[in-house]
């Protein structure tokens, strides 16, 4: 079990560490630090939760609560770009006409998704 305690705390300061390059927007080091954890799963052993030590356990609800972090973090700054990118393609979008002469929303993203800008 030592050598899976040892992979465990490499997860969890992978998982740190993944949150810090996020929250500096250093995609390098977040691409780097994703590789590495994907094949730290990979390679660590299926363990059923009856087979953890004590510690163990303590460390893989660690683990998990900040497994729940980062991905809270990722929806929500997702969710952040979504909203200006409809911002900003509300504000630029150039009025559009129907048949009858009156103004039509334009609903295709506007100038900047579509690289127009």
């Amino acid at each position: 079990m030592t050598g899976t305690l040892q992979q465990y705390r490499k997860l969890h300061r992978l998982l740190l560490d993944e949150r810090e390059y996020a929250m500096n927007l250093d995609l390098e080091g977040l691409q780097r630090t994703v590789k590495e954890k994907s094949a730290l799963l990979g390679a660590l052993p299926p363990t059923r939760e009856d087979e953890l030590t004590p510690e163990l356990r303590e460390l893989a609800a660690k683990i998990q609560k900040e497994n729940r972090r980062n991905a809270y973090l990722f929806w929500s700054s997702l969710n952040w770009v979504r909203e200006t990118m409809n911002f900003y393609s509300r504000q630029i979008a150039n009025p559009a006409y129907g048949e009858s002469g009156r103004q039509i929303t334009n609903v295709n993203g506007g100038s900047l998704l579509s690289g127009k800008v």
